[in-house]
């Protein structure tokens, strides 16, 4: 049996416009991951199963898919070990089949082509073509075109989920978003800032076109450079120059809900 780690992700930006003729949003954001993870372990045996989180899909689609493009039955027993919220805003479900798709390429002894494998990772989902590669990346177009970033890497991350507040489906907060107007400044902003690399302003980035919350302020108040929901939410991120503040902020919000303490990862 082999393991990987599948980290959590934040949007340091989202940005999104109106809605284009093939019916998709052009978009904008930054996606960092947080070594805040889940684990994943694989191994051969005798047919497809997937353990220990019942509500998985993308890590069976997942690895059907590679069987598939191989040629081969899906014949691997895969364990989800959850610390990732679950529809939060934060890719737990994608990372964990971007995870048991590098796995799945380990244990095979014709993996497809690295090629190959994005696409694959792609037709699940842009988030799991973004989890098969380490560094932060500007996502671009549909969200689709991904481009490795060098940003700052110090500053501790608090991670807030509320109490009580439930995710639609990342579809549906696409498809009551109707867009709004500087939307080309925006997406200019977001570049702009992605290829200043270590130098990079993270505060200057524009807020999160798709979700808001109430929190984020009160996480400003107490001392994050930025603070703003994560994709569709409803997990809301500060970042702190100082791990101490970010402690101390954390201990203030604890009864808002759930919260974890991380910092950014390859």
């Amino acid at each position: 049996m082999i393991k990987g780690s599948a980290f959590a992700k934040i949007n340091l930006a989202l940005v999104v416009g109106p809605v284009r003729p093939d019916g998709l949003h052009e978009v904008a954001t930054i996606i960092q991951r947080v070594d805040l993870s889940d684990t994943v372990s694989l191994e051969r045996a005798k047919a497809l199963a997937v353990e220990g989180f019942a509500g998985d899909t993308l890590v069976r689609s997942a690895l059907e898919k590679i069987a598939a493009d191989c040629g081969i039955a899906p014949c691997w027993r895969a364990r989800i070990d959850k610390r990732i919220p679950v529809a939060a805003g934060l890719g737990g479900g994608s990372s964990d089949a971007a995870t048991a798709i590098r796995l799945a390429c380990e244990l095979l002894d014709r993996p497809p082509a690295p090629e190959r494998v994005h696409e694959i990772a792609a037709g699940l989902g842009v988030d799991v073509a973004f989890f098969l590669d380490p560094a932060p990346k500007l996502a671009t177009g549909t969200g689709t075109t991904l481009q490795p970033v060098d940003l700052p890497q110090d500053y501790t991350v608090l991670l807030l989920l509320p109490h009580g507040e439930a995710k639609n489906s990342t579809a549906e907060v696409y498809s009551r978003f109707d867009g709004q107007a500087g939307f080309d400044q925006r997406r200019a902003l977001v570049v702009e800032i992605a290829a200043a690399g270590e130098a990079a302003d993270l505060a200057a980035l524009p807020p999160n076109d798709l979700a808001r919350s109430p929190h984020s302020p009160r996480l400003r108040e107490l001392g994050a450079f930025r603070a703003e929901v994560s994709g569709a939410g409803p997990a809301v991120y500060g970042l702190f120059h100082e791990r101490e503040v970010a402690e101390r902020a954390a201990a203030e919000v604890q009864s808002l809900g759930r919260t974890w303490l991380a910092t950014p990862a390859w």
